[in-house]
């Protein structure tokens, strides 16, 4: 089994920065992507940006190219999401996802595993 555990979330104002991470353990699993989702109050859970393990490179949803960067460490430990200048419409609960097969990154019916979440909040 593999466990996933996000961290980083908090309030912060608007046009602040944050960096999230996801931190990978349990059983030996080497991802074919790991990626980062999120849910808004009231609404469905959407995908952020994601980065395919062995090659390292990463994907955005183009929305919000600019202004998040996903990244991973080389120990393969550790995965995460930088945001910045934050808007209100940035408040979810971001999840940190993995995918032990090939999927399209941004469907999350392909990932296996999933973490808890940490809530971002963005005031005005």
């Amino acid at each position: 089994q593999v466990q996933l555990v996000e961290t980083g979330g908090g309030l912060v104002q608007a046009g602040g920065s944050l960096r999230l991470s996801c931190a990978a353990s349990g059983h030996p699993f080497t991802p074919y992507a790991f990626g980062w989702f999120r849910q808004p109050p009231g609404k469905e859970r959407q995908f952020v940006a994601a980065v395919w393990w062995n090659i390292g490179k990463s994907y955005v949803q183009d929305s919000l190219r600019g202004r998040f960067t996903i990244s991973r460490d080389n120990a393969g430990n550790t995965i995460s999401l930088e945001i910045n200048n934050l808007t209100p419409e940035d408040t979810a609960v971001y999840y940190c996802a993995a995918a032990s097969q090939l999927t399209l990154l941004p469907n999350r019916r392909g990932y296996d595993f999933w973490g808890q979440g940490t809530q971002v909040t963005v005031s005005s």
